[in-house]
């Protein structure tokens, strides 16, 4: 049973509803924002000339072939980084959803399937599939030739005629990099409650709703929700089979974790290839010592879930529409659907209404700052 902590002040009852141990637990998701360490396999990361650049071709079209869409069009500013759509319209409808590209400095694994294990190989892939941007090397060299970009990619990397067509795609692809390291979600109301308790000031954190504080006991408890939501961003940034069916058709299927791994060892864009800027290859143990496995399939990295109310659909499919059929989802899984030979993770919650209502309404605090 949660023991409840109170404090008299100025004759006002202050009431936190958590527990000890769930105060420790609380703390542990944050102090927010994180502080920032450049990426050492970027010579550029946390370069002013290069965030400006990364910034200005985000928003141009200079970077897909025909110049009919820039990062932008899918990664809206004015959507938190993503889309309302279910699945990424490129030049055709792709598999997956949209993720949001917020608080991604610092992450071991990239994607919806973990295909990259550092932000500018990830930046980097988008601009030359077929599927999306679509460029070559070559084409992609010759745009950046021609563009009014030209200028400040040379004060940053040098005469483009020295670099080879692959130097110029990788170059373009730590400035994005470099900008999308500082894009980073707001404080929340989570994060003024979570900072209270950390000053034990139960006065000021007895202004986080009720509701929200009892779900936060459910993320904590019942749902074991923090298993895989944990730390700072919420996101162990790891692989887990979500119960999300992942059949793209009658005949075809998502194979999610498996894919990304055959995708990432066989990529040269990794910590542990000739291309990053790291003499010591930090963080290249986690590529040289992933294994492939059967359980592997049909799983998704974890999504961090600051800002999570405001990236609707969900999943990385985009099937669920808002905040509460996500809680459902979870509340009536289909335990069959599972892996046999994964983990033992979910299990049917069977909330209340009030219950589901009360973990939405903490999901939601991790957006935005509410103010009375």
């Amino acid at each position: 049973m949660t023991a409840a902590l109170v404090l008299l002040t100025s004759s006002v009852r202050a009431e936190v509803l958590l527990s000890e141990d769930e105060i420790q637990q609380t703390l542990s998701f944050g102090p927010w924002p994180p502080s920032f360490q450049p990426d050492p396999s970027n010579r550029v990361s946390n370069d002013p000339r290069a965030i400006a650049l990364g910034a200005a071709l985000f928003d141009h079209p200079v970077l897909s072939i025909d110049g009919a869409f820039a990062c932008a069009s899918c990664h809206d500013p004015q959507q938190a980084l993503t889309n309302s759509e279910a699945r990424t319209f490129g030049r055709v409808i792709l598999d997956r959803n949209t993720p949001s590209l917020r608080n991604l400095a610092g992450l071991r694994w990239y994607g919806w399937g973990g295909k990259s294990d550092n932000l500018w190989a990830a930046s980097l892939h988008p601009i030359i599939e077929e599927q999306e941007m679509a460029h070559s090397k070559e084409s992609l060299m010759r745009a950046i030739s021609e563009s009014t970009y030209i200028e400040d990619f040379e004060v940053i990397f040098g005469d483009v005629q020295s670099q080879d067509t692959e130097q110029v795609l990788v170059n373009i692809a730590k400035a994005l990099s470099a900008y999308l390291e500082t894009l980073v979600t707001e404080r929340t109301q989570f994060d003024d409650f979570r900072d209270a308790l950390e000053r034990s000031d139960l006065a000021e954190a007895a202004n986080y709703p009720e509701a929200a504080q009892r779900g936060l006991q459910l993320f904590l408890g019942r749902g074991n929700c923090a298993f895989c939501h944990n730390g700072p961003r919420f996101s162990n940034n790891e692989f887990h089979d979500a119960g999300v069916p992942y059949f793209l058709s009658e005949t075809e299927v998502d194979d999610g974790r498996f894919g990304g791994l055959n995708f990432l060892l066989s990529s040269p864009y990794t910590l542990d290839g000739d291309w990053t800027d790291d003499p010591e290859k930090q963080g290249a143990w986690a590529v040289r010592n992933v294994r492939r496995s059967h359980s592997d399939f049909g799983t998704f990295r974890t999504p961090s879930l600051r800002g999570v109310a405001e990236t609707a659909p969900y999943m990385h499919d985009g099937s669920l529409d808002d905040l509460d059929a996500v809680v459902r989802h979870y509340n009536e899984i289909d335990i069959e659907r599972l892996h046999a030979d994964g983990e033992a993770i979910l299990s049917e919650l069977n909330l209340s209404e009030q219950e589901i209502a009360d973990l939405v309404e903490f999901l939601e605090t991790l957006s935005g700052v509410t103010r009375p």
